[in-house]
């Protein structure tokens, strides 16, 4: 068996778009998408696109839930998701019911080459655990205790990274929507081994059809995000501080 992995599409269409079309050559057996999908500037729409989808996996992150909460009116949880609230207010019934019935985890046993593998978030804990390519072993080894599987994919936090900890394998796809680093759309195929990939696409295109949503939050979007990107050393910051409070609360 062989999967595409893609996290944090954050409503980024036309990234998504992009990624879908270099995968078909790739045949997956499966898409498993690690959550935040729709929080973005193309929220309906991104989740239309991923709807038509036959067969694929969704994994609930902390902004899909967020923007349930917010549909529902719900008061605003920490980490709630770009534009939690305008996004809440594009998309209907039917598209928030999608949302909410994303997996917390998701196991899937005999990918090729690699095993038994478990989609998760963050962690298999919840959807919120920042940890990144440095943290330190013994901190990855007590947020991953309890797991079965021989390789973790997770999101949340927006960079590709591939580590090992003790026996289990660790593995970022990166972000298709929201990228660090250098623009472009990240995700991962596993089978027979795991690749992290990166896909290129028109981004002043994809700027110009944000642009249209004719709202503040996707001018931003496109222009944080897609046009040019946080650096990596902005993102290493943002998430050792995050990783950091988190500790401190326990």
């Amino acid at each position: 068996m062989r999967v595409a992995a893609l996290a944090d599409v954050h409503g980024n269409l036309p990234a998504l778009e992009a990624v879908l079309r270099e995968v078909e050559s790739e045949k997956p057996d499966v898409f498993v998408f690690c959550g935040d999908v729709a929080s973005g500037p193309m929220p309906a729409e991104t989740i239309d696109a991923l709807r038509r989808l036959s067969g694929a996996k969704f994994v609930r992150g902390n902004a899909d839930r967020g923007l349930v909460g917010e549909f529902d009116g719900q008061e605003r949880p920490p980490m709630p998701g770009p534009m939690a609230g305008w996004c809440a207010r594009q998309i209907d019934r039917g598209q928030r019911d999608f949302l909410d019935s994303f997996a917390a985890t998701i196991a899937i046993d005999g990918v090729d080459g690699v095993g038994r593998v478990l989609f998760c978030h963050a962690t298999a804990r919840n959807d919120t655990d920042v940890f990144t390519v440095d943290t330190p072993d013994d901190r990855v080894a007590f947020l991953m205790s309890g797991v079965d599987a021989d390789l973790v994919v997770c999101g949340h936090t927006h960079m590709q990274f591939d580590r090992r900890v003790g026996s289990l394998r660790i593995v970022n796809p990166g972000s298709v929507g929201m990228p660090y680093g250098e623009p472009g759309a990240y995700w991962a195929m596993l089978g027979p081994d795991v690749s992290l990939r990166r896909t290129d696409y028109d981004r002043e295109a994809a700027a110009a059809r944000m642009r249209a949503k004719s709202a503040d939050e996707a001018e931003q979007f496109a222009r944080d995000n897609v046009l040019s990107v946080p650096s990596v050393e902005q993102a290493m910051t943002f998430m050792r501080d995050a990783e950091a409070k988190q500790i401190a609360a326990g």
